[in-house]
């Protein structure tokens, strides 16, 4: 009843904008301009939340949905001047980032092919290097330091320090595309941005922090403090974005063991907060502490990917463990059954993804990265593609462990799937157990 409520809830979002006409072709009066035009058109998104599992999600189950997506995304870019961000049902630019990008680079890396990259690596250009209107995501405040400093100065921007690391991923995922398609001049302006989250680390605290425009640290570093130079969390859930280089965010935190230790700590420290620069306690805080799991956020999206991140550093069992914890202590099918806002249905896809037993930590590559299923038996049914089937062999309360694997019969140890095992359909066969096998899946190969 829990995951068919996510699923449910993970499916409302984005909501078609379109009618059909007398001929069945579709059109769509802009909420940007209030012109009518043809074609296919959704609202009611802020990708600050989805980009990170409700679009992936959607990218399997309705690719066909998703590929129109990309071209209603370049027609909001020539209506309203800017690619969409936070619209309801207008294009609002709420929250931080540009992860507009990230939709099209996921979408590329797993096979849709409904538009041209040149087209959206010139809007994306076009987004990162202006200032845009007064609204925190259509362009970039602090554009210029960005390029020039490697970060956006604090309190120059305000939540600079999350701005730099999720531009520093919307970059790479920039990057990626023109990369893999051949678009060698956008592909050298930001392969040059891809590691700016190394600007912003501080070893001599091991965390992300606020930087001055002179290059010195932001003064009297709290951890657990909300807002200031983050947005909607603090310096224990913004140590962890770096989606698409986890290898390097090991590497400043001093190697696996190391960043292990640090992982682990985020569950054993003090859940309490420091309201900050917010001035009271906002509901995230409170979810947070209700919680009870030290500063791991769950009911906010920030920190959302972190329990993933031990896959990538020799211990995957602790991820299938962390996972289970959450999947069994944060969503219920009751009233108050989930750990904060759906946020359009990304907390809910979380679920649906976390239940199935993987989940996209990096979108804009066609991984996922496999924990602890929740049932014994799931099957996918991607559109056009073939069925997937997860057999989690055992799988109960107490066997949340992978002892061994196998894919369509054949032995298995890589910690992660690739999208094309999943619309190609076949079996994913987990054996499960009640202590961790702490070599499958533990090799740097896997």
């Amino acid at each position: 009843a829990t995951f068919y409520s996510c699923f449910f809830r993970a499916s409302i979002f984005s909501r078609k904008y379109y009618e059909l006409d007398a001929e069945g072709k579709p059109y769509y009066r802009s909420p940007n301009d209030n012109k009518i035009y043809s074609g296919y058109y959704y609202t009611d998104t802020g990708f600050w939340d989805t980009f990170r599992a409700q679009f992936p999600l959607t990218c399997i189950l309705h690719p066909t949905m998703q590929g129109r997506y990309m071209n209603a995304m370049l027609d909001c870019q020539k209506q309203f001047g800017w690619l969409p961000s936070w619209s309801f049902p207008f294009e609002q630019g709420g929250m931080i980032g540009n992860h507009a990008i990230s939709l099209f680079a996921d979408a590329w890396a797993k096979g849709l092919r409904t538009f041209k990259p040149e087209d959206v690596l010139k809007a994306y250009l076009h987004e990162v290097t202006n200032d845009g209107p007064s609204n925190p995501a259509n362009g970039r405040k602090g554009w210029k330091e960005y390029f020039t400093l490697g970060y956006i100065p604090y309190p120059d921007v305000r939540e600079a320090t999350a701005k730099t690391l999720e531009y520093t991923y919307d970059d790479w995922c920039a990057y990626e595309l023109a990369r893999v398609t051949g678009n060698s001049y956008y592909e050298e302006i930001f392969k040059k941005q891809i590691y700016n989250y190394k600007n912003v680390f501080d070893a001599s605290t091991g965390f992300m922090r606020g930087r001055h425009k002179d290059g010195t640290w932001v003064e009297n570093l709290d951890p657990a403090e909300w807002g200031g130079p983050f947005t909607e969390g603090c310096a224990w859930h913004y140590l962890w974005s770096v989606f698409h280089d986890p290898a390097g965010l090991v590497s400043l935190l001093g190697g696996d063991k190391a960043f292990v230790a640090k992982m682990d700590s985020v569950f054993t420290v003090s859940n309490e907060f420091k309201v900050g620069t917010y001035g009271f306690a906002i509901h995230e805080m409170t979810e947070m502490k209700v919680a009870n799991m030290g500063q791991y956020a769950h009911g906010n999206q920030p920190i959302q990917h972190m329990i993933y991140l031990y896959a990538y550093s020799g211990q995957p069992w602790k991820t299938q463990q962390a996972v289970r914890h959450i999947l069994d202590t944060e969503y219920h099918n009751t009233p108050g059954g989930l750990a904060g806002n759906d946020d359009a249905g990304q907390m809910s896809a979380w679920y649906v993804f976390a239940a199935m037993g993987f989940y996209p930590v990096c979108p804009g590559t066609p991984y996922y990265m496999l924990a602890s299923p929740s049932f014994p038996v799931v099957t996918l049914y991607p559109e056009g593609g073939h069925p997937f089937t997860v057999k989690a062999k055992g799988a109960s309360a107490r066997n949340i462990y992978i002892q061994r694997a196998t894919l369509n019969g054949r032995p298995y140890t890589r910690n992660y799937l690739n999208h094309a095992d999943i619309v190609q359909g076949g079996v994913l066969e987990l054996e499960m157990g009640p202590e961790p096998n702490r070599e499958w899946g533990s090799s740097p190969s896997d």
